[in-house]
């Protein structure tokens, strides 16, 4: 680490990719300190699956079109509205450009997937998933001559004079000190800091688990906002999702999420339910499950379905408890029986005569019942039942830094000359709330090849 380089960039996954990618195209010297090993590369982009894209008419694996509009309305409603638009909009119009970007440095994608998750007409899924991408990244940047190191925590960035002056870095038991021209953080949230989550949730997150890295932990964020770079975001909002509950503590990935909550009643450890499990159909509501579980007692939920629905939707990671009556179950979940076949008899009488559609909003829904479920309501009445735990999986938070259109970070005094953020360390700035499937991606890729684009530029002034 002697050599010194026009850019650094903080990160190793999908944004920091981008970002290394498009300013070495540029001409420029540009290392990534990923703190990850080698084989853990990628940050949460190795978790991935697909890619958020509009597109006017069919293209390559994506069905049909998407519209800019239509994109933007989704994202508005599982928002409610909490985003910076004009950088949404930006994000928006340049995916279908981004797409075809992706495939140029070496990204191969692939039909999507069957499942609770159809999403042909809007995601683009990649062949091999987020691991193959970052595999695929990580070649095309050591060909354009990134230099790359593994085991490589930043552990902060010196502001001077409203500019990044300085880079401190360990690595291989030493520290380092570098001097770049110019800065990229795309290091993630802080999710990974179990302590920094309970300051924002309280003693509930205790209980979480992290299924993205466990390398995120927020280090270098808050190495800056302590030196004034501005904030965005709420740190009690994040991307968090409903997984099985005997996943692990860090890094149990997207295969840990459960798509069966649509076909099923939901209930607390005192067998009652708390939320429509129909809302809507589940790419727009997936991730709200994580903070519906998390304000449960215990923080900790309960999915039951019946024979009916077990072939619905993509298989688990971890086998379903199985049991021939709703009392077995019960029993065998930790549940008071009479509790749980209660409010499953009560639901069932709530159900009505219709069509049942399970890929669209079908309108089947409960009468009479609180909470309703307002889509895909069976009873839950053929042996065998089936049941899983919930806890909340968080994979990213949205607190991060505050970004321009041009991805460069603002300070107390305007932006920071030579500072700029991609990925989810800013993405805050856009998820205000909620979550899209796919969407982090785009969110990354967008930003990232701006972040570069702009470094690159600052570096050969």
């Amino acid at each position: 680490m002697q050599k010194e380089y026009d850019i650094v960039v903080i990160g190793g996954g999908n944004a920091a990719l981008c970002a290394a990618m498009t300013a070495a195209e540029a001409g420029v010297s540009v290392v990534i300190l990923e703190s990850a090993p080698r084989a853990y590369r990628g940050g949460n982009s190795r978790h991935t699956r697909n890619f958020r894209c509009m597109h006017s008419e069919p293209m390559n694996v994506l069905t049909d079109s998407y519209s800019e509009e239509e994109f933007f309305d989704d994202l508005m409603k599982v928002t409610k509205g909490k985003t910076d638009e004009k950088l949404a909009k930006l994000v928006i119009s340049n995916t279908q450009e981004s797409y075809s970007w992706m495939q140029a440095h070496g990204v191969r994608f692939q039909p999507s997937l069957s499942g609770t998750l159809s999403l042909s007409r809007t995601n683009a899924f990649f062949m091999g998933g987020g691991k193959s991408l970052v595999n695929a990244y990580y070649r095309t940047a050591e060909n354009l001559g990134v230099d790359i190191f593994y085991d490589a925590p930043v552990t902060g960035v010196t502001l001077q004079d409203n500019k990044a002056s300085t880079v401190i870095v360990n690595h291989q038991g030493q520290q380092h000190t570098l001097t770049p021209k110019c800065v990229v953080v795309a290091s993630g949230g802080f999710q990974a800091d179990i302590d920094w989550l309970t300051d924002a949730w309280g003693p509930s997150a205790r209980n979480f688990l992290i299924r993205g890295t466990p390398y995120n932990r927020g280090v270098v964020l808050k190495s800056l906002l302590d030196q004034g770079a501005e904030s965005v975001g709420d740190p009690t909002q994040c991307h968090a999702v409903a997984i099985d509950g005997r996943s692990p503590q860090y890094d149990g990935g997207i295969v840990t999420r459960l798509d069966c909550v649509p076909f099923s009643v939901v209930v607390n450890k005192h067998g009652e339910r708390f939320y429509d499990e129909g809302e809507d159909v589940w790419p727009k509501r997936y991730a709200i499950w994580g903070r519906l579980v998390a304000d449960q007692p215990d923080q900790v939920g309960y999915v039951i379905i019946d024979a009916k629905s077990i072939n619905l939707f993509m298989p688990s990671v971890f086998p379903p408890i199985k049991a021939d009556s709703l009392e077995e179950l019960a029993e065998k979940m930790g549940l008071d029986p009479t509790a749980l076949t209660s409010t499953v008899d009560t639901f069932n009488a709530a159900c009505q005569a219709g069509q049942f559609h399970p890929t669209e909003l079908d309108g089947l829904s409960t009468q009479n019942l609180a909470p309703p479920k307002t889509n895909w309501a069976r009873p839950i009445d053929t042996p065998p039942f089936y049941g899983y735990s919930l806890k909340t999986g968080v994979t990213f938070t949205y607190l991060g830094l505050k970004v321009d259109e041009n991805a460069q970070v603002q300070g107390k005094e305007g932006v920071i000359e030579n500072l700029w953020a991609a990925g989810e360390t800013m993405a805050g700035s856009i998820l205000g709330q909620g979550y899209l499937a796919g969407f982090g991606m785009s969110i990354g890729t967008v930003f990232g090849r701006i972040a570069g684009r702009e470094a690159a530029k600052y570096a050969k002034r």
